[in-house]
């Protein structure tokens, strides 16, 4: 039997044929003995444009591309075309070939939607007839891609994950091609010549973040003032906040005390008297070891302590997986771990303390028998949380970003190895004058998991100004206390914060905290979210390319153009409950539950109705590019339309076009601030004859 094994890019290739023995190297693929391995660059096959579906007759533009037009929306293909990329079609000519030979394939693509599609749409671009295994793994070290070469399944059990995989690729042709250019042909009426791209994802995305920017816009703080006290007791000092009672005068209606007269009167009607213990209570906590990190996670965590965009940490952790070899599969929306791998503890650790012998000492006190919570195969989706793996690479090959991140997953999984973290919780409330203030207080008993990490424990770093987690002495029920000192503290209320990419993306997948419709919110509570682990960092890459987002520092922000757009387009193209019902189908065709034909329909109908809405009337958009105006003096003197002056790519120039384009296709040089009739052009030699106009 001869097998060829198609992996997703070359990188895998090259890790399944050192595994299956590599004997030797052919154009486009490797020899193991009586199998081969070749490879894909990601998708070699591509939708085809809307070019391939509207009529032979519309006019083409300068650039050989059909103009658009109003008459050819909607556009929806009754067979879906797909065309080789261009710098594909020599790697694919050398799989079919290879397929032809061969007895069985097996598809080697990344274990999610997109590796199963890509490689199912090469074998049904040769009309491959052959048996077809799969081949999945999560990494590429050298004992999982053992394992995954010895449990080859049936590839027709993966068949939903490819048909999720076209349905979103269809999805996002029908919503992106129809609506940008009914909305961009909307905005032209109205004088832009912006191009509005509108994306089953994009668009919410860009949503999210011009409403949080309006919000800060808007709010005006609003001033009210905190009390706290300096309490004494037998056994020490704390700091103690106040705490209103239920018909406390002066409170807003959000329980903030507001009125300066009533906190002054507090202030003075407290200090220097004394009280007495209301509340003591100590008990002994747990705290349960971090979960590793699902995409989502690691990107929030590097974006706040690094400044990383979302699309250098997604790169950094596939350069991780796929050229180092030292973590797992970075595109996971799920941060806990198959129980099964808990047995290889003992070999990870051994490679940690090699790549980073920086680590030995906490390798050292890891305890591979400790088996924490995220452990749970209940809890596993199509992968598993980032890790690191069995590879004994070298860190000196590792860039500084690299490295970084690489250390926050490196501690994530040694801090599963460590105990619990362990302490004592005190609360405490005092009587001071008839006034109740309370106070918290925290201490260790036990670091345990904490041991891993060298930053400051976030619950230790608060201000005890606030009476939050301090040293609180023994005390009891009953106890004689005093207000040495009462202080009035003035604040204000403060906006939400501005978006990073890191919390942006967080907002995408926890999409249900941004929907206020209690069924929605209710649905969407499992965190299916806004588009998918693999592609949100570009989504907001794209944003940014095409000037609807910006970025000031960490933070992100809308553009005018951006906020013009979100404006200009109906609640439901832009709505995150729409978008996460269709993340929800999806899942439904991945899981065999529905059917791509129905979710397509259900695509189609809705397309139809936007693109007519569209399709009435004007838009005016802020912050675009504005249309160039037409002259009422100077006429093309092939159709007698008014000409308009633009500019010209070299810098400084002008040249004058037919307003009535691309049915007319008559240009002028410019000629200081006229157009030079005696030059014009059509495409062929102009006859025209200098005329006054």
């Amino acid at each position: 039997m001869t097998r060829l094994f198609i992996a997703e890019k070359p990188s895998v290739a090259k890790a399944i044929a050192g595994e299956l023995g590599a004997t030797g190297k052919g154009d486009g693929y490797i020899e193991c003995g009586a199998d081969k391995v070749t490879w894909c660059f990601g998708h070699m096959l591509e939708q085809a444009g809307p070019d391939e579906y509207t009529p032979e007759d519309v006019p083409r533009n300068a650039n050989g591309r059909k103009v658009w037009r109003i008459d050819e929306l909607p556009i929806i293909p009754t067979t879906w075309l797909l065309q080789p990329k261009p710098d594909a079609k020599k790697q694919l000519t050398i799989i079919g070939k290879l397929i032809k030979s061969a007895s069985e394939i097996v598809n080697a693509g990344d274990p999610d939607r997109e590796g199963q599609l890509l490689v199912d749409e090469v074998l049904a671009h040769f009309r491959n007839t052959k048996p077809v295994r799969r081949f999945w793994v999560s990494s590429q070290d050298s004992v999982t891609v053992k394992r995954g070469l010895a449990a080859l399944k049936d590839n027709s059990a993966y068949a939903g994950w490819a048909d999720a995989a076209r349905g979103r690729g269809r999805a996002d042709w029908l919503i992106g091609m129809n609506l940008s250019r009914a909305f961009t042909l909307r905005a032209q009426r109205g004088g832009s010549r912006s191009l509005l791209t509108v994306g089953r994802v994009q668009t919410p995305t860009l949503a999210l973040v011009v409403a949080r920017d309006r919000e800060i816009e808007a709010f005006k703080p609003m001033p009210y003032h905190k009390i706290r006290a300096e309490i004494t007791h037998a056994g020490g000092t704390f700091i103690t906040a106040w705490k209103a009672k239920e018909d406390q005068a002066g409170l807003d209606s959000e329980g903030r005390l507001i009125d300066t007269a009533v906190a002054d009167a507090l202030v003075a009607a407290v200090t220097g008297q004394a009280g007495s213990v209301a509340e003591y209570k100590q008990e002994a906590k747990k705290q349960n070891q971090p979960l590793a990190f699902a995409l989502s996670d690691i990107t929030a965590l590097a974006s706040s302590k690094f400044g990383y965009s979302a699309e250098d940490v997604l790169n950094t952790c596939q350069a991780l997986y796929e050229t180092h070899k030292l973590t797992s599969y970075p595109r996971t929306d799920c941060a806990y771990l198959p129980e099964s791998q808990h047995a290889d503890a003992p070999q990870v650790l051994e490679a940690i303390k090699h790549v980073n012998p920086e680590l030995g000492g906490i390798v050292d006190g890891a305890d591979s028998r400790i088996k924490s919570k995220t452990w749970n195969d209940s809890q596993i989706t199509a992968h598993h949380g980032i890790v690191p793996t069995m590879h004994k690479g070298s860190v000196g090959r590792l860039s500084d970003m690299e490295r970084k991140i690489y250390n926050l997953i490196v501690r994530a999984y040694l801090a599963q190895f460590y105990p619990l973290h362990e302490y004592l919780s005190t609360t405490v409330g005092v009587d001071v004058a008839g006034e109740r203030f309370a106070a918290t207080g925290k201490v260790v008993t036990r670091n345990g998991w904490r041991d891993v990490f060298q930053d400051t424990d976030d619950d230790t770093d608060k201000d005890q100004d606030e009476g939050g987690n301090q040293t609180l002495p023994p005390m009891a029920q009953g106890d004689g206390v005093a207000c040495l000192q009462a202080t009035r503290k003035d604040a204000k209320t403060k906006a939400p914060a501005r978006f990073t990419e890191g919390t942006l993306i967080r907002a995408m997948e926890n999409i249900h905290k941004y929907v206020t419709e209690p069924e929605y919110k209710k649905m969407l509570r499992d965190g299916d979210g806004i588009g998918t682990s693999a592609t949100r960092a570009s989504i907001i890459s794209e944003l940014k390319r095409r000037e609807f987002l910006e970025t000031k520092g960490k933070q992100i922000i809308s553009s005018t153009l951006g906020r013009s757009m979100i404006d200009v387009l109906p609640e439901v193209v832009k709505s995150p409950v729409l978008t996460a019902l269709y993340e929800r189908m999806l899942k439904g065709i991945e899981q065999g539950a529905a059917s791509l034909e129905a979710f397509i329909t259900k695509q189609e109908e809705f397309i139809r109705s936007q693109v007519a809405k569209a399709n009435d009337g004007a838009v005016t958009i802020a912050g675009g590019k504005e249309a160039a105006p037409v002259s009422s003096l100077h006429k093309c003197m092939s159709c007698g339309s008014g000409l308009s002056r633009r500019p010209s790519r070299k810098k400084g120039q002008f040249w004058w076009g037919c307003s009535n384009y691309p049915t007319c296709k008559q240009t002028y040089p410019d000629l200081k601030g006229r157009p030079d009739y005696s030059k014009g052009r059509n495409g062929s030699t102009s006859d025209n004859k200098e005329k006054s106009v």
